[in-house]
């Protein structure tokens, strides 16, 4: 039996436009074996950091999610580990450092000993223990390849290729792999036999670049889903769109 599968990407800590767009997919109302996944990306950027911390959780528990590591999750172990607190310019930018004030209910400012103690509060963090220790680099089924941006591949001047060995791939491939632009990687390194369904990237650069239809950013801007041969991409850049898109596959 073909299972239902309903994906987002990219939340970024807009927990009420999640629950809306899980709605109106028909989500909550619909009684077929079903999972959530979920591409990476869940925090930074949102105002609402503690409510999708304690959904998350409860999908867990519930073992109803499948979640994908992204980059901004990788962000995150860096500001709490290597970074040791510090609002550094990336953090501060990429909403990194309001997630981890959100999510201990602290706030450090330039403080070298409070920093400190502000990642020491964001390593026992469920997101920090629970959650982030739980993601997967990938998620495949017969015919779809989940993941954050792309798949690891061999990068050469001007593009890359398909890797036959991306399965292998160690941590630090993987983590460079989430950074990797998924709609320019699908022309020249996507897997033969299936196809990869990802988000990181918005997806209206897709739509202007290679199909012509309106700009990136403005009014004309489409960010619905974005679908080539071998991919499927749809982040729909939440922040600045104030949409979010979900698919819904069987396989």
């Amino acid at each position: 039996m073909k299972m239902k599968y309903y994906v987002l990407s990219d939340i970024h800590g807009f927990y009420t436009l999640l629950q809306t767009t899980l709605k109106n997919a028909g989500y909550f109302d619909d009684r077929e074996e079903k999972k959530l996944i979920l591409l990476g990306d869940l925090f930074d950027r949102g105002p609402e950091a503690l409510s999708m911390q304690e959904y998350v959780l409860e999908l867990m528990e519930r073992r109803e999610a499948i979640l994908v590591r992204g980059n901004h999750e990788d962000l995150f172990q860096d500001l709490v580990t290597a970074d040791r607190g510090r609002p550094l310019r990336h953090h501060v930018q990429n909403g990194t450092y309001d997630t981890l004030e959100q999510l201990t209910g602290l706030s450090a400012g330039y403080s070298w000993s409070a920093n400190m103690e502000l990642a020491r509060a964001g390593r026992e963090t469920p997101y920090c223990t629970r959650i982030i220790p739980a993601m997967l680099d990938y998620y495949e089924t017969k015919k779809y390849i989940f993941t954050h941006a792309w798949i690891p591949c061999q990068s050469w001047y001007g593009g890359m290729t398909y890797d036959p060995d991306w399965r292998e791939a160690g941590a630090d491939a993987w983590r460079e792999a989430r950074w990797t632009n998924p709609m320019d990687a699908a022309r020249t390194a996507r897997p033969e036999d299936k196809t990869v369904v990802c988000g990181h990237f918005h997806c209206s650069y897709g739509h202007a670049k290679y199909e012509g239809k309106g700009t990136e950013f403005g009014p004309d801007a489409d960010f619905s889903p974005y679908m080539a041969p071998g991919i499927i991409a749809i982040d729909a850049c939440t922040a600045y769109s104030k949409r979010m898109n979900c698919v819904v596959l069987r396989d």
